[in-house]
């Protein structure tokens, strides 16, 4: 019997990593995580089909690290408009890599 995958994509189990770190520093509380993770999942309502999971990790870890002063919202909007870009400009099948220094257009 092959098991599924736990993830389907890297990034999701980047975003696990990072809420399980999160809790694990004592940075965010389980109750803090259930609390943004459950607020995502029922903000989505019954048209959520399961297949945008981890997305809700996502916004979740972005409200908490906002919230916490963790990370400032400039930055969180700064670094979407950054990888946004880096996979507009990555060719289908390729890893998508940030580089150092590289410019967004505002």
């Amino acid at each position: 019997m092959i098991a599924e995958p736990a993830f389907q994509e890297a990034w999701e189990a980047q975003a696990f990593a990072l809420a399980t770190a999160l809790q694990e520093r004592g940075l965010v509380t389980r109750a803090e995580w259930a609390e943004a993770l459950g607020g995502q999942i029922a903000a989505a309502g019954d048209s959520d089909d399961g297949t945008a999971y981890y997305h809700y990790w996502l916004a979740a870890l972005e409200t908490i690290l906002s919230k916490k002063g963790l990370v400032a919202q400039t930055e969180l909007i700064r670094r979407k408009a950054e990888w946004e870009q880096a996979a507009r400009a990555t060719p289908h099948g390729q890893p998508i890599e940030l580089r150092a220094g590289r410019k967004v257009p505002r």
